[in-house]
């Protein structure tokens, strides 16, 4: 990471995994390139704009708090997401407002009290070198800038505007998570009362859920087609099934392709509260609209 900025961010701790995102490598899959980017656009377009950014500026995603920040000089920092004490030094200050950092002074995140990822936006931006017309670290295939690590410089833009009024501030709701889906394209691989349990079952997420993919428990989907599936193309909310009947959610960072069914596909509305869910969480699936069979909409672009 590069430090040619007067402004700059310094990253003292950084938590268990904090990486810079932005909206994503948009038009690179035929590249075999993820999109990647922040999975809660929600909360980390609100950040930028609490700091007077426009929305598209690079941030930092922090994964469960533990978050350590010092700064050279004056800045403007706003934290949103997961539910998460905020500190300049030692004196606590606001959740999802615009806070005001001194030459010198330290900025920091606590565990998260619900939810799991947080947003960091700093007025100008987070200013790493763009790769591929991102700033987004992509956790699969190693694109970006690395994760954070104690001592990396973080170089900032220029202040681009004044702080916003934090009049609207959304945080992750209490209880089990509802992903609205559409299905197909590969539903009708599957029985009828695979698809009625897809609807009415509650799923836990597993522990080696990330960036990539939320994996989940419960009982499995049983297929009705046998055969393998070619590779083919996968969209971001992908409902992959593979052989042993789980579903998965695809984030952010998956593989542009993939050779199990796609049983749905998650409502791109809903695809920010994946961004909080953490082992033990519990996932219901809510089909919506469309015939079986009817093609999911493609967001491979």
């Amino acid at each position: 990471m590069t430090s040619g900025s007067r402004r700059r961010l310094r990253v003292v701790e950084p938590g268990p995994s904090t990486t810079v995102q932005d909206r994503g490598r948009h038009g690179c899959a035929h590249l075999g390139v993820p999109r990647s980017g922040w999975l809660d656009a929600a909360a980390a377009t609100l950040a930028n704009r609490l700091v007077g950014n426009p929305e598209d500026c690079a941030v930092l995603e922090c994964l469960l708090g533990g978050l350590v920040l010092s700064t050279d000089t004056a800045l403007t920092v706003a934290v949103t997401g997961a539910d998460t004490p905020v500190r300049v030094g030692s004196r606590p200050v606001a959740h999802g407002a615009a806070v005001s950092l001194g030459a010198g002074q330290s900025f920091s995140l606590g565990r998260a009290v619900h939810g799991a990822r947080s947003y960091v936006a700093v007025s100008g931006g987070v200013r790493v070198e763009p790769v591929l017309g991102s700033r987004s670290t992509d956790t699969l295939s190693g694109l970006g800038p690395p994760r954070l690590v104690a001592g990396a410089v973080l170089p900032v833009g220029p202040a681009l505007g004044l702080p916003a009024d934090s009049s609207a501030v959304g945080r992750p709701q209490a209880g089990p998570v509802v992903l609205r889906c559409r299905l197909g394209p590969r539903d009708d691989w599957f029985t009828a009362e695979a698809l009625a349990t897809l609807g009415s079952t509650v799923y836990v997420v597993q522990p080696d859920s990330d960036r990539v993919a939320i994996r989940l428990d419960g009982p499995p989907l049983v297929r009705a087609d046998p055969r393998e599936l070619p590779s083919e193309g996968l969209v971001l909310g992908a409902v992959q099934v593979p052989a042993d009947g789980l579903p998965l959610v695809f984030l952010n960072d998956h593989p542009t392709t993939g050779g199990y069914p796609v049983v749905a596909v998650v409502d791109e509305e809903d695809l920010g509260r994946c961004a909080h869910l953490l082992p033990g969480d519990q996932v219901r699936f809510t089909p919506v609209g469309g015939a079986r069979g009817e093609r999911a909409p493609d967001r491979s672009r």
